[in-house]
């Protein structure tokens, strides 16, 4: 199934991305009218100038002209009322936008969502699921989303759907959609988070209802597919393509590539062989033996990560010679 989110760029209008959610049409219409409301009255004011620039201008006919308009009630009154009456639709227009924003339908299905430098992790309360890095919802069901932060602040961004939410540490902010579109749609942190900040992305995949019922008694994992290529695709959807690097270079943390096998120098001081006992530590308990020159900021994927991934990206990581 296709996992890949649809390009931002080759979707939607020039201004803005498809509109995917049943508030983004709202959305973008208020944003529309404002645009173009402020756009039509900045040309009509520039053109009202240049005209009385124009015909008012200094010339020796007029220079000796004595009479000199001061006051005028009826211009005063105008350009005081007429702008208060567009800008108080403008905000009772916006203020029941927000509040449809703001207040998720008695009925909605609840997913929590934790965000952790640097990725995404969706638990399904009623569902029983965990996920990383990719949230899968129903078509035309509203989703209320309750988030949270473990470290710093975070913020989540769909914008196929026009929902934002900082999301902060020792509380709870919530907000919700409607997916009128299947597909899949990128996820972003809009708030800079640390050195991995740019990497903070998921996907939210939309089904069929249909095919999300199905989606939710299928095996998480293909019994098909070798370990280590399951590895190589879970480097990339559980996040740890944000983090570690498999050519060689340096990232956040250490790189994989050849490290299976190899004496590893640690923080404390010590080494130690990077077998496969090493390999799962580092990712249950990271902060159980750091390695030197690199900051204790892995989160552990204890509970994260079944038995069979963990496996998965151990063997993925023999591969990488």
């Amino acid at each position: 199934m296709e996992n890949k989110a649809e390009s931002l760029m080759g979707h939607g209008s020039f201004w803005l991305p498809r509109s995917a959610s049943t508030v983004s049409d709202n959305t973008d219409l208020l944003y529309n009218v404002i645009m173009w409301g402020s756009t039509l009255l900045f040309i009509a004011i520039i053109a009202v100038g240049i005209y009385f620039v124009i015909k008012y201008r200094r010339t020796s006919a007029n220079m000796k002209a004595e009479k000199h308009v001061i006051h005028n009630t009826t211009l005063e009154l105008s350009w005081t009322i007429i702008p208060l009456i567009l800008v108080m639709i403008i905000f009772v227009w916006g203020y029941k936008d927000y509040l449809k924003l703001s207040i998720p339908p008695a009925d909605s299905m609840v997913i929590n969502v934790t965000g952790k430098k640097w990725f995404w992790q969706f638990n399904y309360p009623k569902e029983g699921k965990n996920m990383l890095n990719e949230v899968v919802v129903p078509q035309g069901r509203p989703v209320k989303l309750v988030m949270t932060s473990e470290d710093v602040i975070h913020s989540f961004y769909v914008p196929n759907f026009r929902v934002k939410k900082d999301v902060v540490p020792n509380r709870y902010s919530i907000v919700w959609f409607e997916a009128k579109d299947t597909g899949v749609f990128q996820v972003f942190c809009t708030e800079y988070c640390g050195d991995g900040h740019s990497g903070m992305m998921a996907t939210l995949r939309v089904l069929s209802q249909s095919d999300y019922d199905k989606w939710l008694v299928e095996s998480e994992l293909s019994e098909d597919i070798p370990l280590d290529q399951l590895g190589k695709k879970l480097f990339e959807t559980k996040a740890c393509v944000t983090c570690h690097s498999v050519d060689g270079s340096a990232k956040v943390g250490p790189t994989w590539k050849g490290l299976f096998g190899h004496h590893v120098d640690l923080a404390n001081g010590q080494s130690v062989e990077a077998d496969e006992n090493y390999l799962r530590e580092s990712m249950v308990a990271p902060n159980a033996k750091v390695v030197k020159g690199f900051a204790p900021v892995m989160p552990t994927y204890a509970g994260l990560l079944k038995d069979k991934e963990i496996a998965a990206l151990i063997e993925y990581i023999k591969t990488l010679k």
